[in-house]
């Protein structure tokens, strides 16, 4: 049974997060220098505009480039930089395609730790230590993917009952909360410097 995702605030975009690893791997991927609900959005829309349900790394890896590129740049464009996104979750497919035969619960099914995991992600293009972090924070407290040590491997985004990321949001209410948590991190960066 699928999880219950409330990250796009949309029920089709969330409906397929909960349904596709990949997509919600590629959600991810998008959720940099955009609100989280129009990254976690983005997989759905790409979806439609592929004409499938579903996103598949085979399909996405061979696209060609500029074709896809151009896809995600259709308006409303799926991000801030559709170009250089839609190179990015290419390269993620190829990654997925070489490495895992394409399919992104590979990445999790058979790992012991939490660690082991969290050098799965790092690995990831386009997957840096906190997006990594964070990821793995939402596999544990969304999609019960809970090898041992996983919430220290995850550092700050495992800590239960914490509001710091997309993996703490399961609603309007608790997305209200991570806003607020990255807003006060922001003030106290700008403070101290």
């Amino acid at each position: 049974m699928s999880p219950t995702i409330h990250l796009a605030m949309q029920p089709e975009a969330d409906e397929l997060l909960g349904r596709s690893p990949l997509a919600a791997l590629v959600g991810m991927l998008l959720d940099q220098q955009v609100p989280m609900e129009w990254a976690f959005s983005g997989p759905y829309t790409i979806a439609q505009r592929l004409g499938t349900d579903d996103l598949d790394a085979h399909a996405i890896a061979a696209h060609d480039p500029e074709a896809f590129a151009a896809l995600l740049s259709e308006k409303p464009a799926v991000h801030r930089y559709p170009g250089s996104m839609a190179k990015r979750i290419q390269q993620l497919c190829q990654y997925l395609v070489d490495e895992y035969d394409g399919d992104a619960t590979a990445l999790w099914r058979d790992v012991a730790t939490g660690k082991e995991l969290l050098a799965r992600l790092n690995a990831l293009p386009g997957f840096g230590k906190q997006k990594s972090q964070i990821f793995l924070a939402l596999l544990g407290k969304q999609f019960d993917v809970t090898p041992k040590g996983w919430r220290e491997a995850a550092g700050a985004y495992g800590e239960q009952g914490s509001y710091r990321s997309a993996a703490d949001i399961t609603g309007p209410e608790s997305l209200a909360k991570v806003r607020a948590h990255k807003q006060e991190v922001k003030r106290a960066a700008k403070a101290a410097k």
